[in-house]
């Protein structure tokens, strides 16, 4: 089965789209997702040198965006742009370096036409690298 282009959905845009391919999704409820780390990416020049770590926070944000994906498929936000609310309860279980592909997972808890909140996971070789709950807010685009 194959999904709409992240590009497409997100508002998000190279350099700042940390997907690169849905591989499953329930509308308004769940998705899965890729986000393949070629090593090349901007921010592994500076976190760190000589040690590249992929940032927790982007990893926080990855999921953040795959929710977002997950929120589009709703008609309740054809008009609206989901905006970064919150973020509870984020753990940090792995390093992510350069070469690594992570498998992102998140699922829709609470969802209106204001707003909502989903928890998400990131996986490397199918070990947790960074889980967290995140809250959105919806404003007109």
């Amino acid at each position: 089965m194959t999904f709409p282009d992240p590009t497409l959905i997100l508002p998000h845009k190279d350099p700042f789209l940390f997907i690169s391919k849905i591989t499953d999704l329930v509308p308004s409820q769940s998705a899965e997702a890729l986000w393949v780390l070629e090593g090349n990416e901007y921010f592994f020049k500076g976190h760190f040198p000589g040690r590249p770590t992929l940032p927790g926070v982007l990893m926080c944000e990855s999921i953040a965006q795959l929710g977002a994906y997950v929120v589009l498929q709703d008609n309740r936000f054809e008009d609206k742009l989901p905006l970064f609310g919150g973020l509870e309860n984020a753990r940090f279980r792995q390093q992510v370096v350069p070469g690594d592909t992570l498998k992102l997972q998140v699922e829709v808890l609470r969802l209106s036409a204001r707003g909502g909140k989903a928890s998400g996971e990131a996986f490397v070789n199918g070990n947790l690298a960074c889980s967290a709950e995140l809250m959105f807010i919806a404003v007109e685009k």
